[in-house]
């Protein structure tokens, strides 16, 4: 049963390529923005993997929500800076 994990890890980490890239090269800000968001997304389930192969599923978890939470607050600070400062949004269209 751990190979299906290990396998699925594995996988997930070429998947993570795939929106590194994106991330990296991006066409715009939110581009690069969704794609660290996604990036952390999937290193959540990676570390819910890791505790499922050496069956310490209970310590990952807390890890995994501690990173989770991070990882919510950096994106949501990120996307309020460049949405302030550096003008990708523009308030007065809003009204």
């Amino acid at each position: 049963m751990s190979d299906i994990f290990l396998y699925t890890g594995i996988f997930l980490g070429l998947l993570m390529l795939l929106t590194h890239y994106r991330s990296l090269f991006g066409p715009t800000v939110p581009d690069r923005l969704v794609g660290v968001h996604a990036i952390g997304s999937k290193t959540i389930v990676m570390l819910i993997l890791i505790g499922l192969i050496y069956k310490r599923v209970d310590m990952f978890v807390d890890i995994a929500l501690a990173y989770a939470m991070l990882n919510f607050i950096a994106v949501l600070a990120a996307s309020r800076y460049f949405q302030k400062e550096k003008g990708l949004y523009d308030e007065s269209q809003e009204r």
